[in-house]
């Protein structure tokens, strides 16, 4: 049998997850008197009462969503070791901005790993009690990451743990791997089991220390006594509370949590991540956790049964990472990526999945859309859902009433940072998936009689911050499906931050539009940044600006060139674009200051593996290949150049061919095939260089 039966799962697997991390994220670090004070229960969504948006940047997403890309970095090995999880540490976070809680060394146990890792002490020493003493190892960090890899993992609980052990081993140990494998087998085996005595009873197999073990006994104890879970966290707080653990987020009770609100919720997916959310310690950690697991055993509709989490939420994401342009993200994506992995790491061929962005596979699946809330003048009251509820056939669907002349209904998705609805609790970092000169692709037709017109449009960022809009034409519809091609008109180089849909009608119609799928492939061919694009020397961080990812640790608008770009130790990088540009060219024109090297990034995936154009202490070009903590040089000549002269550098990406022009003469060429696609930029090492633009072509 194989694995696709569980894609359904999987896809409940990951809503779950969003959902439980958005209903506990509000209230996470309360006190429970204060969240029984101010909620009583959280049943429901609380972010607006605590003036937050519902989508925020989280460190449970991120991590396990971002350090999941390990599986496929590394060829969907079932041999992949801790040192290789660390290397995808390395790879994809950026240093104080992304993914983990930058708390301090000692005091955050990501944190510290991380420091470890970028020392030089490899995993999975990085997170060992012999490194980092006991009580930092054990802290709840273990299985807040690991949801991902155990749905990669469906019905097998022996690959699940034995990779969860491994991933998790980066940043801890001890009791804290034991219940991070706990989690993982129960959740690899919720895809073919749903009694939960049975999950619990095989799941203690694979838990090895004696403390644990009699925690969660305990845990399954006094909740076959007692069902009220305000009582049974009265009884598990003196003994296994944060006041009687040390550090700052323990695994015990945050463990013991996770299991009572698992067994008090029974099969009503709703009271279960409630449980979590309101109980504190760590809520977004725990509801998140258990989001995951009883949306693999309850499947889609354990999570219908009762209020509407869905459709807020509507399948964002955001996975922060340097891997810039996959952070805006969306449930459908994810779990299409987790459904190759578990079909690999199974011996099987990948599954046939839909390569276009969105594809709205599953069921319900609308991928970001939803009403637009951009002012487009006169618009109708618009709803999203997907035909796949009641026709053999994904397509999102879009709901309109009251449409007639002058009365038009958009919907929009993101395909940026909205910052608009930013939450600064973590960094959030990201570049955008869609970019001027590209074209997007997408097939549609009308459900109903009428006579209907639909077009594209972007919203995007202005030099000024303001929002802006760009329209293609309209296009009839017809009840035959067709496929609408429009070429993303020339932004300036502001970031996309929307993709959206306006549908309008002459005659009065009330009825559906269905879109089957939207795509877009390869590089722009024409995007460009040009010329010094500050507009006040008080806002040094533009909009437009933020669409690089920068693991430099100065980025920013220059007071006279386009951008500068500064980093004190070796290999910053600032990267814009996404896994699909494969074939382009990436141009700047650059002034060095103090440095050791400078120039340009292209098919980035993350800041540790990409190809890199720079120019070298003064003295020569050279041309090569990073990967993780290796650098191979492909090609040098020498080359001399000087402080504060332009020099219009070139890096040209074509199939297996690499070629590094500076000032429009060809200095180096080589050929590697390791690297087929991702994004370009720039990099500079133990200095400073300004750009004078950036520009992305043929």
């Amino acid at each position: 049998m194989t694995v696709t039966k569980y894609s359904e799962k999987i896809y409940a697997g990951v809503l779950g997850k969003l959902i439980g991390v958005y209903l506990g994220r509000p209230v996470e670090g309360w006190s429970y008197e204060k969240i029984q004070e101010t909620f009583d229960e959280i049943k429901y969504y609380v972010h607006d009462k605590v003036g937050a948006p519902l989508i925020v940047a989280d460190d449970d997403i991120s991590g396990t969503f971002g350090f999941f890309k390990a599986l496929e970095d590394f060829d969907y090995s079932k041999d992949i070791s801790a040192e290789d999880f660390g290397r995808t540490w390395l790879n994809y976070i950026i240093e104080d901005k992304t993914i983990l809680w930058w708390g301090g060394l000692g005091r955050s146990t990501e944190h510290t790993a991380f420091l470890n890792l970028k020392n030089g002490i490899s995993a999975p020493q990085s997170g060992s009690i012999e490194q980092n003493g006991r009580t930092l190892a054990e802290q709840i960090g273990a299985q807040i990451f690991i949801d991902a890899i155990a749905m990669a993992c469906p019905g097998n609980p022996d690959l699940a743990v034995d990779l969860v052990r491994k991933a998790a081993s980066v940043s801890h140990d001890g009791l804290a791997l034991d219940a991070a494998c706990h989690l993982a087998a129960l959740q690899a085996m919720a895809f073919e089991e749903k009694d939960l005595d049975i999950l619990f009873d095989r799941g203690i197999a694979y838990v090895q220390n004696r403390e644990l073990i009699e925690m969660i006994e305990d845990v399954r104890q006094i909740c076959k006594q007692e069902r009220d879970w305000r009582k049974v966290r009265a009884y598990l707080d003196p003994k296994y509370g944060y006041g009687v653990c040390p550090g700052c987020c323990h695994m015990i009770p945050n463990h013991a949590m996770v299991v009572a609100s698992i067994l008090l919720g029974g099969d009503d997916f709703q009271k279960s991540i409630s449980i979590a959310s309101s109980a504190a310690w760590d809520t977004d950690c725990n509801a998140g956790n258990v989001g995951a697991f009883n949306g693999i055993r309850l499947g889609l509709a354990g999570i219908e049964a009762g209020l509407d989490y869905r459709s807020p939420v509507a399948d964002r994401m955001y996975v922060v990472n340097s891997d810039g342009g996959s952070v805006v993200s969306d449930a459908v994506i994810e779990s299409k990526k987790i459904l190759i992995a578990a079909a690999k790491l199974a011996g099987e061929e990948a599954p046939s999945l839909s390569a276009s962005r969105f594809s709205f596979e599953f069921p319900g699946a609308t991928q970001g859309f939803q009403s637009c809330h951009f002012d487009h003048g006169y618009n109708t009251s618009v709803e999203v859902s997907n035909t796949n509820l009641y026709l053999e056939e994904h397509g999102l669907e879009i709901i309109v009433k009251d449409l007639a002349d002058g009365v038009t209904a958009s919907v929009s998705t993101p395909t940026f940072i909205d910052f608009s609805q930013i939450a600064r609790n973590f960094s959030t970092v990201a570049s955008p998936s869609l970019y001027s000169s590209q074209i997007v692709k997408t097939r549609v037709k009308l459900l109903n009689e009428g006579e209907v017109s639909i077009r594209p449009y972007v919203l995007y960022y202005g030099l000024d911050n303001e929002e802006a809009v760009c329209y293609a034409e309209y296009t009839p519809l017809s009840k035959e499906e067709m496929t609408l091609e429009w070429q993303v008109p020339d932004t300036g180089g502001m970031p996309i931050f929307k993709l959206g849909f306006q549908i309008q009608s002459q005659k009065k119609f009330a009825g559906s539009v269905q879109i089957n799928s939207i795509s877009w492939d390869g590089a722009p061919t024409q995007f460009a940044q040009r010329g010094m694009l500050m507009t006040s020397i008080w806002n040094t961080a533009p909009l437009w600006s933020a669409s690089f990812a920068s693991s430099a640790k100065h980025f920013a608008a220059d007071f006279k060139q386009t951008y500068c770009v500064s980093h004190d130790e070796k290999d910053g990088l600032a990267t814009i674009g996404t896994e699909e540009w494969k074939d382009y060219s990436v141009t700047s024109t650059c002034f060095f200051s103090l440095h050791r090297a400078g120039g340009l990034v292209a098919r980035s995936k993350g800041h540790k593996r990409y190809y890199g154009a720079a120019l070298n202490e003064y003295k020569e070009a050279i041309l090569y290949k990073q990967r993780d903590e290796v650098r191979t040089v492909l090609a040098r000549a020498p080359f001399v150049y000087e402080e504060d002269i332009g020099y219009e550098l070139r890096l040209q990406v074509q199939g297996d061919q690499l070629r590094f022009f500076v000032d429009q003469q060809e200095i180096v060429t080589a050929l590697d095939d390791s690297y087929t696609s991702g994004g370009a930029g720039f990099t500079i090492s133990e200095g400073t260089m300004t750009a004078n633009n950036f520009i992305i072509g043929k």
